[in-house]
Parts: C-alpha cells; structure tokens; sequence
C-alpha cells in the first residue's frame, strides 16, 4: 500500500493522510493508490503540510506500518525517550520500530 506522510505547518507534527485530512496516528492512514502526487500538491498549495512524499506501508491486524524504518521512527515519535512517543504505556512500542 502507499501512504502519504509529512510535516503540519502549524505544529511542525509528523502528520499522515487519512482520506480526507492529516492525522497524528499512522494508524489512520490510508492507501492512497496513484493519487498520492495529486494530494500532494493540492495539500502543499493549501499549506496544510509540507514536506510531504509517499512510501510504501502494510497493513495487519496490528495496524499499518511503514516499510522503512526511517518512517516507522517518525510515526512512533523519539526512540531515545519512550515516554514522549505516541505509545507512551505501550511496552512493546520500540519493538515495532526494529
């Protein structure tokens, strides 16, 4: 699958496409096919978000995870402090990244 990735102007948050706007939680995002460079430019003219570009994700029961790791490292959030991640109670968040 291909999802959308990028940075929200306002907060400066790693923020990915859930179909009809931008979401904290790679969770939300969906497949965005071979529209990913027409969102892209329309979302960038709009300045919601910038920096924006598309990778290849998967998706099971546990949610969607990017292929690379450099992307699974932005979704989590800092891998130094586990506490400021977006799993902060979750154990096995670091086992995700690797």
């Amino acid at each position: 699958m291909n999802i959308l990735t990028g940075n929200n102007l306002e907060s400066g948050a790693v923020v990915w496409w859930d179909g009809t706007g931008w979401s904290l939680y790679v969770d939300d995002a969906v497949d965005v096919g071979d529209r990913a460079d027409e969102i892209i430019a329309r979302e960038q003219s709009a300045r919601r978000v910038n920096s924006a570009y598309v990778l290849d994700a998967s998706r099971d029961e546990k949610g969607v995870r990017p292929a690379h790791i450099k992307d699974r490292v932005r979704a989590l959030g800092p891998t130094v402090r586990p506490d400021l991640t977006l799993k902060p109670k979750d154990p096995t968040a670091m086992d995700w990244v690797i």
